[in-house]
């Protein structure tokens, strides 16, 4: 009897599904009375949009914002050609952010961040200096904050700011080095018995720092788990672990931020910009002598809950992806998993 009612509710959502997918107005009806499987990132979005908004009301200070906005007035900087004047609807609001974040505890002021928050406000000011008198004003105001002494971050054999790639002394590795590096890694499910070093895990987020992400906001954050107790619950989590959870040494949360952002509209840049970042960290954990297995996060509410209470996540974090990571076990075997060929993969134009 349950088989049957299961047959005939399925049948009814797929008739349901066809027809609602035919309009935006039915899909939204469908997810809102039908299907409850956004509840969640809806909830997500919002608590990390009203998060953003009420950190920029109450303190004038969201540090994606600040991110954001000197990574405008980097890009502003380095256009060819360079406008006389630009950034004016929110250099303000930039400037105010910067002195309020030098102000607070929460950060360390000395980090190289801060410094490139400084720096690149000190550079706007001097070519803008004596184009606009709106912008004059703020640069007095930048310029008495320093006189102050409150922009303090040592010395440094360098400016962070636009500046021209030396191309030729850049080190080269080859397309074929590359190639083999991409071939090197395959998902490994088996592993040693023995500890990953976290000055190894370390070192592979770093480089994986310096993938690509929209405004420089990177927003996701590493939850490496290697307490035994806690891993033996996070690996039975994520579905793609079943059958070689119980030999993981080390798992590794990308959890993304959804307080990045102000608007909807880069509710995805979460995946995205983690997932270029993920691809930099399992090349890195290849070539420290590490093999790592991404596992899918599926989206179902039951393992969402678990891991929320696993991992103390905020209600606009989300989880986007699991790392298993260890030493290869060399008598354990990879999928061979053939790739399409690249007829399949590219059309031009």
């Amino acid at each position: 009897m349950k088989s049957f009612l299961r047959r005939v509710l399925n049948k009814i959502d797929r008739t349901i599904v066809l027809f609602a997918s035919k309009s935006k107005i039915l899909s939204n009806l469908y997810y809102n009375f039908v299907s409850k499987s956004f509840m969640r990132e809806h909830q997500a979005v919002l608590a990390g949009k009203a998060k953003y908004l009420s950190e920029l009301k109450n303190s004038k200070l969201n540090y994606y914002m600040l991110i954001r906005n000197t990574h405008r007035i980097e890009k502003g900087l380095l256009m060819k050609p360079r406008k006389d004047t630009f950034a004016k609807g929110y250099i303000e609001e930039t400037l105010d952010g910067f002195i309020n974040l030098v102000h607070t505890d929460s950060v360390d002021k000395k980090s190289g961040q801060v410094k490139w928050f400084c720096d690149v406000l000190t550079e706007y000011f001097r070519i803008l200096a004596g184009t606009d008198d709106y912008i004059d004003s703020l640069h007095e105001k930048f310029k008495h904050a320093k006189l102050n002494g409150e922009f303090n971050f040592g010395n440094s054999e360098s400016d962070y700011i636009p500046y021209t790639r030396d191309i030729a002394s850049d080190d080269q590795c080859s397309y074929e080095q590359f190639f083999d590096l991409c071939k090197q890694r395959r998902s490994v499910r088996w592993f040693e018995n023995r500890k990953v070093p976290r000055e190894l895990v370390d070192k592979a987020i770093h480089a994986a720092a310096y993938s690509p992400s929209a405004c420089n906001r990177q927003p996701f954050e590493y939850r490496v788990i290697d307490d035994d107790a806690l891993l033996e619950k996070v690996v039975e989590l994520p579905m793609g672990s079943t059958g070689y959870a119980h030999n993981i040494p080390m798992m590794i949360v990308c959890v993304g931020n959804l307080d990045a952002y102000f608007s909807e509209r880069d509710r995805h840049l979460i995946y995205i910009d983690g997932s270029l970042a993920n691809m930099s960290l399992m090349f890195a954990l290849e070539t420290l002598g590490l093999s790592s297995c991404p596992i899918n996060w599926p989206d179902i509410e039951e393992k969402e809950v678990k891991i929320e209470k696993l991992l103390k996540l905020k209600p606009y974090q989300r989880p986007i992806m699991c790392l298993a990571v260890g030493y290869p076990d060399r008598s354990g075997k990879v999928a061979y998993s053939s790739k399409k060929d690249l007829d399949m993969l590219r059309r031009y134009n």
